[in-house]
């Protein structure tokens, strides 16, 4: 289960995210340096304890208007191989020591994780407090699965991360969510899974809205 330190971390998250965000093409401010704050989010366990796996709604208030980000994170007390291009930075953490914060569409553990969510193998876990689970965090899967663990091929678009298995199944992540409408997020059509999570909205009213889309390869003809 997540065990959440109190302590600190230099530089802190939103600090190191301020410098990343510009560069990835979901980014939707403009030159001025974003205007970063903490909205929501929740977490998912390493299985073997290692890596911290957590998934951030931020807020940038810099432009006209507010845009939320989801954000997923990992944290490692050691360079992960072959991963420098998805590197968000290092911080030293006040009980673990130096920490390497990476972009966790690019780490597999973290994938693996959500994977086992989306089929239902993996518990979310509250953001903030240790050995909680998440109740706001739902997740449906159309069928028995299995959902692959592996998602080796990783894009960047202007909307969404997508992460895709050897058999063609992709993890899509919603760079930018937006809340449902009547409050009851519903996955869109043609999807085989989802994952659906709640943050705060601006005026402070918790808002719920779809994070992850799983989508499958057609069947074979």
């Amino acid at each position: 289960m997540s065990v959440i330190h109190r302590t600190t971390l230099e530089p802190a998250k939103l600090e190191l995210l301020a410098g990343w965000l510009p560069t990835r093409p979901w980014y939707r401010g403009g030159p001025q340096e974003p205007e970063l704050s903490g909205a929501g989010g929740f977490r998912l366990d390493d299985p073997e304890g290692e890596v911290g796996i957590e998934f951030m709604v931020v807020r940038d208030e810099s432009g006209d208007a507010p845009v939320d980000y989801l954000v997923p994170l990992t944290y490692r007390a050691a360079p992960l191989d072959g991963a420098d291009a998805a590197l968000v930075g290092t911080a030293e953490h006040g009980v673990l020591g130096r920490r390497w914060i990476y972009d966790a569409c690019h780490d597999p553990v973290a994938v693996a994780e959500l994977a086992a969510l989306v089929e239902g193998r993996a518990e979310p876990q509250a953001q903030s407090v240790s050995d909680t689970p998440d109740r706001e965090v739902s997740r449906a899967l159309a069928g028995e699965g299995p959902v692959p663990a592996e998602y080796p091929a990783v894009e960047d678009t202007e909307e969404h991360t997508g992460l895709t298995a050897p058999d063609g199944t992709v993890l899509r992540v919603l760079r930018t969510p937006h809340p449902a409408p009547d409050g009851a997020p519903q996955a869109e059509p043609g999807t085989a899974g989802h994952v659906t999570g709640a943050w705060d909205a601006p005026d402070g009213t918790r808002v719920q809205g779809l994070m992850v889309l799983l989508l499958t390869p057609p069947p074979a003809p």
